[in-house]
């Protein structure tokens, strides 16, 4: 299913797109060393409800997770990429975190997701991960506009992660949003421009590029959510939710 959200729905989206960018954010800014990752779910969830808004998470049960996911944020570490359940693990200075929030206000979704590194240590190479995604994001969201298409943002996203030397996982990737948090259309990280469907104004597109260092195979941990790169390899995942307007792409969850 493919959502065109009318102009009541689209201000409905900003307000979530700006409820999830605040909770990421604070959050960030809480992931300190000797942070616990149960702690940034409670964290999650508190603001959640602060908010009168409704986690995408909690009852979550797709065919690749062992569900209901039961938490309220997906916390990646290291070698965790995507879907990483929060669990009892302590940050240590130079975790790599990846932080990845959806959640429903007003009847719309949003979903964002940001990777930093802990503390004072700052390895080169989780530097460059990172930057790689978020370079490939701000490339695929400077392509989104009325009458591009699909093809176009996946050929952009993975131009730039393929120029930065890593390897380009099709499995998962950006998808359309809006009622629910996963719709059509899939948003490869990697594809040729000029094919696929076709852009119009109200729809909601989640674009998220994710990397891993040396390798482009995923394995799931034993928890039956977290994906992990095959190697052991650090990783890193970027994305924000957009809303296709008249005149290119709003960025709905721009954190400040």
């Amino acid at each position: 299913m493919i959502e065109i959200l009318s102009p009541t729905e689209l201000t409905r989206a900003k307000d979530t797109g700006a409820l999830v960018a605040h909770i990421l954010q604070t959050l960030k800014g809480r992931s300190t060393v000797g942070t616990n990752l149960l702690d940034i779910d409670r964290w999650a969830k508190a603001m959640i409800d602060e908010a009168g808004a409704q986690s995408c998470y909690v009852d979550y049960e797709p065919s690749f997770g062992r569900g209901p996911f039961g938490h309220y944020i997906c916390t990646s570490v290291n070698d965790g990429v995507l879907h990483g359940l929060p669990h009892d693990y302590t940050l240590a200075d130079g975790d790599l975190l990846s932080l990845d929030l959806a959640v429903l206000l007003g009847g719309v979704a949003a979903d964002s997701a940001v990777s930093f590194i802990v503390g004072e240590s700052k390895p080169a190479e989780s530097v460059a991960l990172i930057d790689a995604t978020e370079r490939a994001l701000a490339a695929g969201i400077a392509v989104a506009g009325p009458g591009a298409r699909i093809g176009d943002i996946s050929h952009a996203i993975g131009t730039v992660l393929s120029a930065a030397g890593y390897q380009i996982n099709t499995e998962f990737g950006g998808h359309g949003i809006g009622s629910t948090m996963h719709q059509d259309p899939h948003i490869s990280n990697t594809g040729r421009a000029g094919r696929g469907y076709k852009l119009r104004p109200g729809l909601l597109l989640a674009l998220e590029p994710w990397v891993m260092e040396d390798t482009a195979e995923l394995v799931t941990d034993e928890d039956g959510w977290t994906l992990r790169s095959a190697t052991g390899c650090r990783t890193a995942h970027s994305e924000h939710t957009i809303a296709i307007t008249a005149d290119g792409a709003e960025v709905l969850t721009l954190r400040s």
